[in-house]
């Protein structure tokens, strides 16, 4: 087993797979530290060196304007009065939750990365690892070797789990290096506020706690893990049944995207919390008490992600197992 998944490794790396994703999360990372320390630039020329609890003052009052607007919608309104109580949460007990420096960044980024840009860098890597096999026509070949069908599919799977590893591991390191070479590396032991929870509509504080924002980060990596494992899983099943990659990608990036979208539409449609693409935003639980739709929560969510990764694994083996290849 151990040469079926080198020998993997060796194919993921001979096609500069990894490279391009590297390369794009390094160049991606580094865009987006710029466009923060420009902006930052541009706040401190207009309003000069404001302290945090009056630009944190300033954020609810803007939220509390948007309160008054008359188009504000139904679930909006519930959404920013939650924003609003939580931030009132930080400045009654003399919380930074903007803390500059690398850490913040960090963990800001794979927040915002964690329901598109990384599924989308395993979408990469997991969309050709069997359907690549078919149209270049090595797989019979692969298949003549004297080793059982399903070890060679594990053994793609498990190189598979190696590269997501990678990926994230990579994504951690980059972020953190190259903010902090501008924002500074401080501010990795300062409180962060996770557990609030939604009561009847209402924010509920009393199971809130403070971590370091480096265990934060963790949290977040790990939650980043699992979603890009259950993603890749999802494509990998994809690959074992549509023998052309192009259409694998196509599925994929039509799925993410949707989520995206419906994460914003789909208050009202109760059976969508069912979807993979709707469980993405793992992260929004630890620190934001709004989920998508209500009744939603970090185990229901870990809940469907599983089931639909077990699925899919299980479709996977069963498909290239039973299947002629011809």
């Amino acid at each position: 087993m151990i040469n079926l998944i080198y020998n993997e490794m060796v194919k993921l790396t001979g096609k500069r797979r990894l490279l391009v994703v590297t390369l794009i999360i390094g160049i991606l990372i580094s865009l987006f530290t710029y466009a923060q320390y420009r902006q930052a630039e541009e706040n401190r020329k207009r309003f000069g060196d404001i302290d945090w609890r009056t630009a944190l003052e300033q954020r609810i009052a803007n939220w509390e304007n948007r309160l008054t607007n008359p188009r504000t919608t139904e679930e909006s309104r519930q959404s920013l009065e939650i924003r609003i109580a939580q931030q009132r949460y930080y400045l009654d007990h003399d919380i930074n939750p903007s803390e500059p420096g690398a850490p913040t960044f960090a963990r800001g980024f794979v927040e915002n990365s964690i329901n598109l840009l990384l599924p989308l860098m395993v979408m990469v890597v997991a969309a050709d690892l069997v359907s690549s096999e078919h149209s270049s026509g090595t797989m019979k070949v692969l298949l003549t070797r004297p080793v059982r069908r399903w070890r060679i599919l594990l053994s793609k799977y498990l190189a598979l789990l190696l590269s997501v590893s990678f990926i994230i591991t990579l994504f951690g390191l980059l972020s953190t290096v190259i903010s902090g070479l501008v924002f500074g590396f401080q501010g990795w032991t300062a409180p962060v506020l996770t557990g609030f929870s939604v009561s009847g509509g209402q924010l509920d504080s009393s199971g809130v706690r403070m971590v370091p924002q480096w265990q934060f980060i963790l949290m977040a990596l790990g939650l980043a893990w699992f979603v890009s494992v259950v993603v890749a899983t999802i494509t990998f099943m994809l690959s074992v049944l549509v023998r052309s990659t192009a259409a694998v990608m196509g599925i994929m990036l039509a799925c993410l995207i949707a989520g995206t979208i419906l994460n914003a539409m789909v208050a009202s449609w109760e059976s969508a919390k069912y979807l993979f693409m709707v469980n993405l935003q793992l992260i929004d639980y630890l620190e934001d008490a709004a989920p998508p739709i209500a009744g939603m929560s970090l185990g229901s969510s870990l809940l469907v992600l599983s089931v639909w990764g077990a699925a899919a694994l299980v479709i996977s083996f069963a498909a290239f197992t039973g299947r002629d290849v011809y």
